[in-house]
């Protein structure tokens, strides 16, 4: 049966949605089982933050070339190979007997799973124009909830009664059947990646055309922030619960993903509608819908920090989630208004490597803080920042597309 362009469309959009889900939950899954690595391996806090570090910092500094490859060499080629290789060194995972090499996986694990995020978003703007991209691409981010749901319930479930390792070894062998899928059913846009003439520009002239871009550097840095809230409360928020409102690991585990990524799968599908429509209306509608996002979500994570109640903890990070699905799934989108087609997973490769660095320091950091700060005063500060950058976003105009350097 032969599919239409629009359908088939949408279909590139399911396929990267369940590899995003797979990148999630195997690079979350760790620290659902943080309790179990500290008790059979002997490490510290600090130590079980460095796991988030090693692979945050090396998905940074991979995450431009990363980009820079898809737009040279193709989307596609990338996509598999990631997956593939990241669900290889999940496997791998669960033979670990040391921090040592731990921490060699997690980087290892940073430079495959880096290849992914601006290779796929890049390809679904590819096949999606203005009037449904903001939607495509918030679905396919609905994708981030769901895995670090699964990661965070399964992870300490399995964890729990199997072992540690046979959630490594699990999860790693789906994500390599599912690869083997993907080599077969994905393809690219040709008609809209532009001539190679313009894929082969270098990743210095890339750079200049990209941040040359009017409003580039100020989506970075929000997108640095909002990483830093992202990452504090994927690192810490499971142990938190564990530690502060005694939960068991498997309801710990559960509590830290779920309220957040169900608020925050409402936020994606109701910030795509939005933008979609306020964008139609005004040059600056993605950027007041991100806005809008931010400023919901950073009462709500200054509220997780100082309340000691379950109940308005939960309603607090539900509605978090609501305000950052708003933002997450728009940033892509706004970028298209100014960055040319054939720059474009450079340019979120830019925004990784800044979201990624600043959240390797907050998850390194709130551990080695934990005794005088505290994990609750670390939520409450980055809600401060975050409330701050809601601010600033509200300010930012996208320039339209400029040539790049020949």
């Amino acid at each position: 049966m032969r599919i239409s362009k629009n359908s088939y469309a949408w279909i590139v959009v399911i396929l990267l949605l369940v590899v995003w889900l797979l990148n999630y939950l195997d690079r979350q899954v760790i620290f659902s089982i943080f309790p179990l690595l500290q008790s059979e391996l002997h490490v510290s806090t600090f130590q079980l933050g460095l796991l988030g570090t090693a692979f945050l910092w090396v998905y940074a500094v991979c995450s431009p070339w990363a980009g820079h490859l898809a737009d040279r060499f193709g989307k596609k080629r990338l996509i598999c190979g990631s997956l593939l290789v990241w669900s290889a060194i999940t496997a791998f995972s669960g033979r670990a007997h040391s921090f040592n090499q731990f921490i060699v996986l997690r980087g290892l694990m940073g430079i495959s799973e880096a290849c992914y995020l601006p290779a796929g978003l890049a390809l679904i703007a590819a096949y999606h124009g203005p009037r449904t991209r903001s939607r495509a691409i918030s679905l396919h981010y609905s994708g981030t909830y769901i895995g670090t749901v699964l990661g965070g319930v399964l992870g300490g479930w399995i964890g729990t009664r199997y072992g540690w390792r046979s959630v490594f070894g699990l999860f790693g062998i789906i994500g390599c059947v599912y690869g083997v899928v993907l080599l077969f059913a994905l393809r690219e846009n040709k008609s809209i990646e532009g001539d190679k003439t313009q894929s082969e520009t270098p990743l210095r002239r890339a750079a200049a055309t990209i941040f040359a871009t009017t409003g580039y550097t100020k989506i970075l840095a929000v997108f640095a922030v909002a990483s830093i809230c992202d990452w504090s409360i994927y690192t810490w928020m499971p142990l938190y619960l564990f530690e502060a409102f005694h939960f068991s690991l498997a309801k710990a585990g559960f509590t830290a993903t779920f309220y957040i990524k169900a608020g925050g799968f409402a936020g994606l599908l109701l910030g795509g509608v939005i933008a979609d429509a306020w964008a139609a209306r005004t040059t600056r509608g993605r950027a007041w819908t991100q806005s809008l996002g931010l400023l919901c979500a950073a009462p709500c994570l200054i509220f997780s920090g100082l309340t000691h109640s379950a109940l308005p903890l939960c309603v607090a990070m539900a509605i978090f989630g609501l305000g950052k699905g708003m933002y997450d799934g728009n940033t892509m989108p706004l970028l298209c208004e100014g960055i040319p087609p054939h720059l474009r997973a450079t340019a979120f490769g830019f925004l990784n490597f800044a979201g990624t660095l600043s959240g390797g320091v907050i998850a390194a950091a709130a551990g080695a803080l934990k005794s005088t700060l505290g994990l609750g005063g670390t939520f409450v500060a980055c809600g401060l920042l975050l409330f701050a950058a809601g601010l600033f976003m509200a300010s930012i105009r996208v320039g339209r597309q400029i040539p790049s350097f020949d």
